[in-house]
């Protein structure tokens, strides 16, 4: 049998690398504090216009945020939006 040894440091640096694989194997790592859509997807999504899109924004219906000339919405923001125009199904007497 062949003694290996490592340096503190390294032996620290392999343990943490395996601990964030076996959290993410073990679905224990968090997951993206926040998932964007560009105005393509965010259009698709919705199944909008460019223009219904523009309206929503100049209006201050949904938050955005533009870099340059590409327009991004937080997911979190559209799903706001939808339950924000949610009707609750009724019955009919």
């Amino acid at each position: 049998m062949d003694v290996i040894t490592i340096q503190s440091e390294a032996f620290q640096e392999l343990k943490s690398s395996l601990e964030s694989i076996n959290n993410r194997l073990s679905g224990k790592e968090k997951e993206p504090k926040e998932k964007w859509l560009d105005n393509q997807e965010f259009m698709q999504l919705m199944k909008i216009s460019k223009r219904t899109s523009q309206s929503y924004r100049d209006n201050g219906i949904i938050s955005f945020s533009q870099v340059g000339a590409k327009i991004y919405f937080k997911l979190s923001d559209v799903e706001e939006l939808l339950k924000a125009h949610y009707n609750k199904a009724f019955k009919k007497k």
